[in-house]
């Protein structure tokens, strides 16, 4: 059989899932790697098929889309990891919006330079964590502000890239200052502020752009994390550009904090919540986040 699962998003990037399949196909068969290529048909039918490939016995299962695409791929990866069925490593070729899990693991962003990582077939492991009742996740989960922003993003449809969530951030801050009095219980403190946002990180960037720790490394065994305290919109706008830049670090309005474990609770009100770029909720109270020490194998 194959070595490899590549599975295609379709619709990621706006359809560009679609049309890259022939460029993908020339572009693996040069390398001289042995593959089958599928589709997924509807939500969370990339999960199905990377835990079906992880009991069909390939090697590597690689997520042709976005951020959304390899979401699923990698809890299909970690649902077959735990129920013991076996373990395959990820593979990522980049052609979603935002790409932010391959930018934190250090995965290729370009599509040429992404199949040639394949054929080299270096690996690294790295963190993954998960949110209890919810599901896994690689690059990050946000609370509050930025994912909202993540809603309105979702609604651009005619936009692409980075562009897409800068016109979500400006469009959101004309409707969105709400910052409920929240408890978040570290490995080593507990913090009691009204939080605008919360970004609970394994990779460094969101939306495509915006360094919300730009310091964070995937395999440490660690999340960082990046709260927003309460702020008026002028000043959330004066943010925009040092979150580009991760200038934010050491802003006394802004708390940088590490930790395997966290529990977010909502004391006034509820908060919407992404996972890898994904609505997780949009009325969460609580959330449990543990890390999972290098539980990941990605080809770099």
């Amino acid at each position: 059989m194959a070595d490899y699962l590549v599975i295609v998003n379709p619709v990621a990037g706006r359809g560009a899932g679609e049309r890259v399949i022939p460029v993908v196909t020339r572009l693996l068969r040069e390398h001289g790697l042995s593959f089958d290529l599928t589709r997924t048909e509807r939500p969370w039918h990339a999960a199905e098929l990377a835990r079906q490939a992880v009991v069909s016995g390939y090697r590597t299962v690689v997520a042709v889309g976005g951020d959304g695409t390899s979401n699923e791929v990698l809890n299909g990866l970690m649902a077959a990891r735990e129920a013991g069925e076996g373990e395959a490593a990820m593979g990522v070729l980049c052609v979603g919006t935002g790409n932010d899990f391959a930018y934190g693991m250090g995965i290729p962003l370009d599509l040429e330079a992404g199949c040639a990582a394949l054929a080299r077939g270096q690996t690294r492991r790295v963190d993954v964590g998960h949110a209890r009742g919810f599901r896994y996740f690689g690059n990050g989960i946000g609370i509050g502000f930025d994912a909202a922003v993540n809603v309105v993003a979702s609604r651009l449809r005619r936009l692409r890239g980075f562009l897409v969530y800068l016109i979500a951030v400006l469009r959101t801050l004309i409707f969105y200052y709400r910052a409920p009095f929240t408890r978040i219980e570290l490995d080593d403190r507990t913090l009691e502020l009204p939080a605008l946002m919360i970004s609970v990180m394994n990779g460094r960037r969101m939306g495509g752009g915006f360094l919300m720790t730009p310091f964070s490394r995937p395999d440490d065994g660690l999340f960082d994390l990046c709260i927003g305290g309460k702020m008026s919109q002028l000043e959330m706008l004066s943010f925009v550009p040092r979150f580009m830049k991760g200038t934010q670090v050491g802003d006394p309005r802004v708390t940088m904090a590490r930790s395997r474990r966290v529990r977010v609770t909502v004391r006034d009100g509820t908060q919407v919540v992404h996972a890898d770029g994904e609505t997780l909720a949009l009325d969460a109270r609580e959330l449990d986040l543990e890390v999972i020490p290098q539980g990941l194998s990605v080809v770099v």
